[in-house]
């Protein structure tokens, strides 16, 4: 008998064993660095000289008192529309919709504010409003929520059509309509009509609409709350082992639609929450061109490089904040705006790989095969 021995060369994909958490920094900072080097790339192909770009894409957000304050200011409803997305994912719910979320809460809180708010004291007027805009996110997540709980609909169309809802019933209540969220004392170019000076959030730095105003500290504590409950409480442990493993919480007797529900409610309530501090701390008015940015898909960029860490999403909030403020400062080298948002782009793909190595590893494993030529007696 007498054969051949081939050596066969194979990758094997592995669960990866739980990481520490500076495996997990350092994951996250491979992450950005790989999406810099392909933005690098993309600018050099485009004929732009990719080196003072990209340290202008890093510096610009931060290289000045003004600076830091609008990147501040742009990093609050990511991180809030990041928390939403992130709680809904961590039950393995997709939730798609921060962006009509927000919208919703813009006019719910815009609404408010316009009819009751004017006169009352700050703190009041401002807390009514935050919580109106909260509640117009999580009644519009709950058109989507309740049919998937209850007849198992696809939660990343039903979600994402209502965002086109949201914006178009937004855009009509300011330029197709003279109602109330219309300014009647411009007739000829639509505005939002201004909300009362006692719903204008109070300001931490600054001053004017350049000032950072205190919806800031709000997302902050929000993330820092979320982060709590889902790691402290019967509530938090059922959502986390919902999204391990749904059939074994059926099996546990956990109530499962109703978590449903619950979480898509909270994950809209959290967007809608960022449209109602964008209209009281930024714009003072329902303004369409000024809300319908993508800031909500933006959020899922940030929840999505946190890793759907509750926390991370703060500070990766404010880098995500301060590379899309870059736009402007890249302007004055040639480059357009789009840049920044194909950036974008590629830091949600470069989180996605990240995101496959965090949970696997590559194996490369030598197997050897003995093929038989032939046999003799």
């Amino acid at each position: 008998m007498s054969g051949v021995v081939a050596w066969v060369r194979s990758i094997r994909i592995e669960p990866r064993p739980r990481q520490s958490a500076l495996f997990k920094l350092l994951l996250l900072l491979g992450v950005l660095s790989a999406a810099f080097v392909a933005g690098g790339l993309l600018l050099a192909v485009s004929g732009f000289d990719a080196v003072p770009a990209m340290r202008l894409m890093i510096t610009s957000g931060v290289d000045s008192e003004l600076a830091v304050r609008s990147t501040l200011i742009l990093a609050t409803p990511l991180i809030l529309t990041a928390l939403a997305a992130a709680i809904s994912f961590k039950m393995v719910i997709w939730n798609i919709g921060a962006e009509g979320h927000l919208y919703l809460g813009a006019i719910g809180a815009s609404g408010i504010a316009i009819l009751f708010v004017d006169g009352w004291p700050t703190w009041i007027a401002v807390s009514v409003v935050l919580i109106s805009g909260a509640l117009g996110g999580g009644l519009l997540a709950l058109l989507a929520a309740v049919p998937r709980a209850l007849f198992g609909t696809d939660e990343v169309t039903s979600t994402l059509m209502l965002n086109f809802i949201a914006l178009f019933f937004m855009n009509y209540l300011v330029l197709g309509s003279r109602g109330l969220w219309r300014d009647l004392e411009r007739p000829n170019f639509p505005t939002g009509e201004p909300i009362p000076e006692a719903a204008e959030l109070p300001l931490l730095w600054g001053s004017g609409r350049r000032g950072l105003h205190i919806g800031f500290l709000i997302a902050a504590v929000v993330a820092l709350a979320l982060w709590a409950v889902i790691r402290s409480t019967p509530w938090g442990f059922e959502l986390r082992a919902i999204g391990d493993s749904r059939r074994a919480a059926l099996y546990a007797g956990m109530n499962v639609k109703r978590k449903i529900i619950s979480v898509l409610f909270i994950s809209g309530a959290l967007a809608g929450l960022a449209g109602a501090i964008e209209v009281t701390g930024v714009l003072r008015a329902l303004e369409p061109g000024a809300l319908a940015i993508g800031l909500g898909y933006t959020g899922i960029v940030v929840a999505a490089l946190a890793r759907l860490n509750l926390l991370a999403i703060v500070p990766v909030g404010i880098v995500v904040a301060s590379i899309t403020n870059s736009g402007q400062s890249l302007q004055t080298l040639g480059i357009p705006n789009s840049v920044v948002v194909a950036f974008q782009g590629i830091l949600l793909l470069a989180a996605a790989a990240g995101q496959f190595f965090a949970i696997y590893q590559l194996r490369v494993v030598d197997r050897s095969a003995v093929a038989l030529e032939g046999t003799s007696a």
